[in-house]
């Protein structure tokens, strides 16, 4: 019995939220967040988050409390976003972009191998 309490303790000493995290992304369904390295932001007053997954250059943004992904975004941008002065105009200006069709749009753009469209 103390063996199992043991094993179940250490595996769970492991466990990280993030690890554990599955979203809902507008478009696509269920996203499991452990991939991605999340900043939550609370210097804007509509992005409360920023996911990123480097190696699929793929992000998700929470946007009140709907998450949108970007597909082909290059970690620079990423950066770039997280470190602007103004979240929200970098988001309108350099990611959202003109129109539905934004510079990265996963409905356009190569859609992420970890996104499973429905």
């Amino acid at each position: 019995m103390f063996r199992f309490a043991v094993l179940i303790a250490a595996s769970l000493a492991g466990a990280t939220w993030a690890a554990a995290e599955t979203i809902d992304v507008k478009y696509y369904g269920k996203l499991d967040l452990a991939p991605f390295a999340c900043t939550d932001v609370s210097r804007s007053s509509f992005i409360n988050r920023a996911c990123y997954d480097k190696s699929q250059q793929f992000m998700v943004v929470q946007l009140r409390s709907v998450y949108y992904p970007y597909c082909e975004m290059s970690a620079a941008t990423f950066e770039a976003f997280l470190a602007a002065p103004s979240m929200g105009q970098y988001y309108n200006a350099n990611i959202k972009g003109c129109g539905s069709d934004g510079p990265f749009d996963c409905r356009t753009h190569r859609t992420s191998q970890i996104l499973d469209p429905r």
